[in-house]
């Protein structure tokens, strides 16, 4: 007879591979029964998944300017605050403004409808990126990735959430404490 592969459920998904980088989790699965006499072949058995770990193995914070910013347009931030109001987490926020230096092309790549705010993403524009909860971390009261304790005129680098082949770099101009981004170059700290 026909015996098709059979493999376990998922394992629970690893740490990240390397801290205080973008780098990559990983989640396994074996096989329980191969294929036989023409059964269906077995599916991959490794699944990877993007993440960044902002504490050492010894629990020290990570030095800002290794770690890229994560970002995603602004009008994610309009549900986030109302379900940080919801549970009474909201701590103040702030924001940074920072000058586009590079960009990778595949951020004008992706045609799927997520990523649509990426095209506003422009070498030379001044973008405004918010810090609210809950990615504004409550030991550091920082977002991971804004550039504080950063050289004046330091390249920091920043990566689209929803498409990996969007980065690039950019250069801190100022932070400000009352946020009044314009609505097309306004993005949102992950």
């Amino acid at each position: 007879p026909v015996i098709p592969c059979v493999v376990s459920q998922w394992s629970v998904w690893s740490g990240c591979a390397e801290p205080c980088k973008t780098t990559y989790r990983v989640r396994r699965r074996r096989v329980i029964r191969k294929p036989r006499n023409g059964g269906e072949a077995c599916p991959p058995l490794e699944e990877r998944a993007g993440c960044v770990e902002y504490w050492t193995q010894q629990g020290t914070e990570c030095k800002q300017s290794l770690i890229p910013a994560l970002i995603t347009t602004g009008g994610f931030g309009k549900a986030r605050k109302k379900r940080a109001a919801a549970d009474g987490n909201e701590r103040a926020g702030y924001c940074v403004e920072f000058q586009l230096v590079a960009i990778t092309p595949g951020c004008l790549q992706s045609h799927h409808s997520y990523t649509h705010w990426m095209q506003y993403l422009r070498e030379g524009h001044t973008v405004c990126v918010e810090c609210q909860h809950p990615a504004l971390d409550s030991r550091s009261l920082h977002c991971y990735g804004d550039g504080s304790g950063s050289k004046k005129n330091q390249l920091l680098h920043w990566q689209a959430v929803g498409n990996a082949q969007c980065k690039g770099t950019w250069k801190r101009i100022r932070q400000l404490d009352t946020c009044s981004c314009p609505s097309v170059h306004s993005f949102l700290f992950i």
